[in-house]
């Protein structure tokens, strides 16, 4: 009988064991903060502290004190400054980071395109822009960033659904500067973890300027080509989410401004998040040959007998459950942070007023309390048969309250089918180059990307 392996771990940074100065805090969460967490943020149900910049911190892992804040008085919280301080010079009032009445007509004028009806029509696009896009493979030699790749993919993929395959610009020059602005503007700068006054210039918005730049020029032109269209053929026109962005103009719908917002938060931001959790759920797999081999064996049986993609994502409960531990042990998005508006007690802690709450996806994802062998790759936790064992606020790949991702279940849908196809195709393997180093700019990002090798799959029917 052959022995089980014992799970793959891969690469996260330790957790600290002592505070770090306030030179050496400032250092780290701009390099990278997934490096600041200490042993009680993975112990913890909450830690209460006094940071000496920015006024009090509670860094929440308690799943019932997650509900509390995201959800059950969730009116009583905000998006936090610092948060707000990076990504609204990227987003402005797009989805992300508009509140109150802004927030209410762009999620209202959005919710449309991501009801189950449309996010099933969405599959057959899904699988064509995916099967194109392997083709890049065939024949392939050398070895791949599959970081890099899963950011193209998932591009087309939105640029196809979305928009119609009407996005301004080409691709090549799209994912550099996506890179630019994730290097720069993405990162968080020390004036403002230091609550220093807007007047003064951020280092890390002048060196991201001339990619914002280039996205406003995108959406500009992007959404010119849309509105000529609408008047030359409004019957020909496809009713996307571009369209009806563009058709929500008005004193009671969106400005001009959120419309542009809007635009770039989902072509920026919106495919960023699955590109980086496909390309480490490749890595995790790789790593673990005997989980790839499950997942491969589901593919082929699945695709033997199903055609249909909107069928897919049940059909697949081992593929999806490897992409969900994928994402467990990398978040794409790594931190929710929210501020009190007002003092309020969750059973014997207290909150402060303009406390900052952040709620870490990293540390509840990885907590010892919640999870059994936090640090490996198991995807089997994702099982149907295992997953009333997880609370729903110990996972929070998407977040969670009225706030939740709007596109999460379009980016299921994604994942599972493009894993159907790559996987059922190709192999994906590691090389000596692989090292990647999880690192935090907005999203959970490889330093260092994922060069791996690609081959084609000999399948037993083949």
């Amino acid at each position: 009988m052959d022995a089980v392996p014992a799970p793959f771990v891969p690469p996260a940074p330790k957790p600290r064991t002592k505070p770090p100065s306030l030179l050496q805090m400032l250092r780290i969460v701009y390099r990278n903060p997934l490096e600041l967490w200490g042993e009680p943020s993975y112990n913890e149900k909450w830690i209460s502290i006094s940071t000496g910049v920015g006024g009090p911190l509670v860094i929440a892992n308690d799943p019932g004190l997650i509900r509390h804040v995201l959800v059950d008085n969730a009116k009583n919280y905000k998006m936090a400054r610092v948060r707000q301080k990076i990504l609204r010079p990227i987003l402005r009032d797009g989805l992300l980071t508009a509140e109150g009445d802004v927030w209410k007509r762009s999620r209202k004028a959005m919710a449309p395109v991501f009801t189950p009806r449309h996010i099933n029509g969405f599959a057959a696009p899904m699988l064509r822009r995916t099967e194109a896009f392997a083709e890049r493979y065939e024949g392939e030699t050398d070895t791949v960033d599959v970081a890099r790749d899963m950011t193209m993919l998932t591009y087309d993929i939105l640029a196809e659904t979305l928009f119609s395959g009407e996005i301004a610009g080409e691709p090549g020059s799209f994912a550099k500067q996506v890179d630019h602005l994730f290097e720069t503007m993405g990162r968080v700068d020390p004036l403002d973890l230091l609550g220093a006054p807007d007047w003064l210039p951020r280092f890390t918005r002048i060196r991201g300027a001339r990619t914002m730049a280039f996205f406003r020029r995108l959406v500009a032109d992007t959404a010119r080509m849309r509105k000529e269209k609408l008047e030359r053929d409004p019957e020909g026109t496809p009713n996307d989410f571009l369209t009806l962005l563009l058709k929500a103009e008005g004193p009671q719908g969106l400005s001009r401004e959120e419309i542009a917002d809007n635009i770039i938060t989902f072509i920026g931001a919106g495919h960023e998040t699955t590109a980086r959790a496909l390309g480490w759920t490749l890595y995790c797999l790789a790593e673990a040959p005997w989980e790839r081999d499950r997942v491969e064996a589901e593919i082929d049986a699945v695709l033997a007998r199903e055609p249909d993609p909107v069928k897919w994502l049940d059909a697949m409960p081992v593929t999806r459950a490897a992409f969900e531990e994928a994402m467990r042990l990398y978040p794409p998005a790594a931190s929710i942070s929210r501020e009190a508006i007002e003092d309020e007690t969750y059973e014997d802690l207290h909150i402060r007023k303009g406390a900052q709450i952040q709620v870490m996806p990293w540390t509840v994802h990885r907590h010892r309390k919640l999870w059994d062998n936090p640090e490996a790759f198991m995807p089997e936790r994702f099982l149907p048969e295992n997953r009333d064992r997880i609370d729903r606020f110990q996972y929070l790949p998407f977040g969670a309250g009225p706030r939740i991702c709007i596109g999460a279940s379009f980016a299921m849908q994604e994942a599972v089918i493009a894993l159907g196809v790559l996987l059922s195709r190709f192999r994906f393997d590691t090389v000596a180059e692989t090292k990647p180093w999880p690192v935090q700019k907005l999203t959970t990002q490889p330093e260092g990307g994922l060069p791996m090798r690609v081959t084609p799959r000999a399948r037993k029917s083949d």
